[in-house]
């Protein structure tokens, strides 16, 4: 418990300290630092509707960040993420195109799960390479974003395209509004109750199951676990189908949700947030949710930067990339201050 707490509050500063180091740059680039910190919490949390708009981009990114976090635990670095959140989207679209002029109560419980075997089956290919030939997981799952990028861009531009699309982007034919599970504004209580669902279940898995208890101990030590007689070969696989699972319903819920669509290299940082989402909360699950919403709120802020301190929408993507790297350093002084002169973690 105070391992985990010192954890929170190290990711807290690093947090805080990579939002100074923003305001700095901004200010010498010519903006006001504090009209900029500003904005950023009336966009994010403030301002009339803007919890319900960070609930929207949180709530899928929780559903991937928890899933990256299952896998992280078990010792395996899977970033592939978002072509695992492309492909779910690419099946629950083929799936849908299927199913059409079905009951909506078969149809949309249909596409939720065909969107997370596709990312399940996504994340197969390069866990199987991992454990059975030794293959680093890190290349083969970025290879894997990049893959999916351009299968999404093939299945647009072919077998789902839209023919009445403008030619400006790529895109599916939109799904039926029998179909939909949420309108534009991407929050619904159909939503809610997946991520609800979702961290729920991912909590017990992860406290209360002997999966969730050798998983952690393999991403500590896998010689331990195997001399114990653990097949580490099932535990790793495992946690790489069930990160891409949920990768793969996070795609759906955009395609079924606030898209009502797919289209080509939508939403391109969605896997790599809800990977330093992970981060930050330690891969505890309740800690994931939290720095969901944080997250969630910064997506949300980006589109009110521009009207409220002139900045462009990608300043939050500065502000993403400041954290991911303050968060993924290493700080033997503030370990050493946490921890009142103990051991550094």
């Amino acid at each position: 418990m105070k391992d985990n707490l010192i954890a929170v509050v190290r990711s807290l500063i690093f947090v805080g300290l990579a939002l100074i180091l923003c305001a700095l740059v901004f200010q010498f680039a010519g903006y006001n630092a504090l009209t900029m910190l500003w904005a950023v919490a009336d966009g994010a949390f403030l301002r009339s509707g803007a919890i319900e708009q960070s609930l929207r981009w949180a709530l899928p990114l929780f559903i991937t960040a928890v899933g990256v976090g299952i896998s992280f635990r078990a010792g395996f670095f899977n970033i592939g993420a978002q072509g695992q959140f492309y492909v779910g989207a690419i099946c629950a679209a083929f799936a849908a195109e299927a199913f059409k002029g079905g009951p909506a109560f078969l149809v949309i419980p249909a596409l939720l799960i065909s969107g997370m075997l596709g990312g399940a089956l996504w994340a197969l290919w390069p866990g199987l390479l991992r454990l059975r030939s030794g293959t680093d997981e890190v290349i083969t799952t970025l290879m894997g974003n990049f893959m999916a990028g351009l299968l999404l861009v093939y299945v647009t531009s072919g077998p789902l395209k839209d023919p009445s699309g403008s030619g400006q982007q790529a895109s599916s034919r939109p799904l039926d509004a029998a179909y939909r599970i949420s309108d534009s504004l991407g929050l619904s209580p159909t939503i809610i109750a997946i991520a609800v669902a979702v961290g729920v279940l991912m909590w017990l898995l992860v406290n209360r199951t002997a999966f969730g208890v050798l998983a952690s101990l393999a991403g500590r030590n896998g010689t331990m676990v195997e001399w114990q007689g653990a097949r580490l070969w099932k535990l790793g696989l495992s946690s790489f189908l069930i990160s891409g699972a949920l990768a793969g319903l996070a795609g759906t819920i955009e395609f079924m949700g606030p898209n009502g669509r797919i289209a080509s290299g939508f939403l391109p940082a969605h896997g790599f947030t809800a990977i330093l989402i992970a981060l930050v909360a330690n891969l505890s699950v309740v800690g994931t949710a939290a720095a969901a919403v944080f997250f969630g709120g910064l997506a949300s802020a980006a589109l009110y930067l521009p009207i409220m301190a002139g900045l462009p929408a990608a300043a939050i993507d500065i502000i993403n990339a400041a954290i991911a790297l303050f968060i993924t350093a290493r700080s033997k002084l503030v370990d050493k201050v946490l921890r009142l002169g103990g051991r550094p973690s």
